[in-house]
């Protein structure tokens, strides 16, 4: 499979990890638009949140209590964000379910 998150999950391209355990991992964007950047993702290949169904979405809500707890950690007690991206018109660019957690700023309300 050629997809950059599955070869950074496989250890292939290495990444600036910040938690990782049997089902996700959170590591830090390359390009951050925040104080705070950290992508989670499952470490199953799902293509994008269209592809989230009964026999995987488990691992969405782990995703979730995971960016709980990274934000907790990272002390963002004013605020946080959560985004993902589903598909080309949405500005998805890797085709690997994942989350972005931002924060550590007043964010902006931008919503297209």
């Amino acid at each position: 499979m050629d997809c950059i998150f599955c070869k950074i999950v496989s250890g292939e391209i290495p990444s600036s990890k910040v938690y990782e355990d049997e089902k996700v991992l959170a590591f830090k964007d390359i390009n951050p638009m925040a104080p705070v950047h950290i992508l989670i993702i499952p470490k199953e290949h799902i293509s994008g949140a269209s592809e989230i169904n009964e026999n995987n979405s488990a691992v969405v809500a782990h995703i979730f209590e995971v960016a709980a707890k990274l934000a907790s950690d990272m002390k963002l007690e004013s605020g946080f964000r959560i985004v993902t991206n589903c598909g080309p018109d949405a500005g998805q660019t890797v085709n690997h379910l994942h989350f972005h957690l931002l924060g550590g700023k007043k964010l902006n309300l931008q919503l297209g």
